[in-house]
């Protein structure tokens, strides 16, 4: 099994004082994502949730929609070359009946936290490929819960306080309960081992709930959350035009900037509301 961390000796250099130490890193790995045996995807991540990561990306590429849509998901023996097993790939066997991927999402790259849709078209494909509509979600908040949401994820983060170099990603209940908190060194990996999680739980759609995001709101991570049936996501950074424009479209509640007690509120304010209005 791949390591989460990993310890190396660096020079550490301090106000001229050079020194020898050891340091806790991050682990990055490729992990491939087959369906049906054949290769789909190979995206960078953190090992560990493989499986929910695996699910999650079908999720967001609009594949799968249930638990049931899904038979199994294994690590595939053989994938060195004297027969042993990396644990870098997982093979994902779709149950009776769901179509296989079609040959335009394979991916013979590296997937980045910069990867995805984008473009006029791509709002189009995100409406398409939605299960379920978030537009009329009850999902009702209040910006005093809404800042209590970073502390609350940065507490869980048990890698980042180990390594600083890892995205977080939380799902959070409409009362403000951390659900599923998952940490990767791609944001969008940790959005789709949050959803995976989710899916394999058979929780899709994930109503009432809001997704809490380290950096800045992408617009894959609009797109994972429209397809997870999430009607909330806030991040601590700025989203671009295009993320706003899908966020409004979809029905999304987009916050950015979201800091101590401050935070942009840029679609869906009406889910807000002020402690009078309770």
């Amino acid at each position: 099994m791949g390591r989460v961390t990993v310890r190396r000796r660096v020079l550490r250099l301090r106000a001229g004082v050079a020194s020898y130490r050891p340091d806790t890193l991050a682990g990055e790995e490729p992990l491939e994502i087959r369906v049906g045996g054949r290769p789909l995807a190979v995206t960078m991540r953190t090992p560990g949730h493989d499986f929910d990561l695996a699910a999650g990306f079908l999720v967001s590429e609009g594949v799968v929609r249930g638990a049931d849509d899904i038979a199994g998901i294994r690590y595939c023996a053989g994938a060195t070359a004297d027969g042993g097993n990396t644990y870098n790939v997982v093979d994902v066997v779709l149950a009776p009946g769901v179509a296989a991927p079609d040959a335009s999402l394979e991916r013979h790259v590296y997937t980045t936290s910069s990867c995805g849709l984008c473009g006029r078209a791509s709002l189009d494909a995100v409406h398409t490929a939605a299960a379920w509509s978030v537009a009329e979600d009850p999902l009702r908040t209040s910006p005093e819960l809404l800042a209590a949401l970073p502390d609350r994820l940065r507490a869980a983060q048990r890698v980042f306080e180990r390594t600083g170099g890892l995205h977080a990603a939380g799902l959070f209940g409409m009362e403000g309960g951390l659900r599923c908190l998952r940490e990767d060194v791609g944001r969008h990996n940790a959005v789709d081992k949050v959803v995976g999680d989710a899916l394999r739980e058979g929780l899709l759609p994930l109503r009432e709930t809001m997704l809490m995001v380290s950096g800045r709101a992408s617009f894959e991570l609009v797109q994972k959350a429209v397809l997870a049936g999430i009607p909330l996501l806030a991040a601590v950074s700025a989203p671009s035009s295009l993320v706003v424009d899908l966020a409004e479209e979809s029905g999304v509640t987009l916050i950015g900037f979201l800091r101590g007690d401050s935070m942009n509120v840029y679609t869906g304010a009406d889910r807000l509301y002020t402690s009078s209005e309770r």
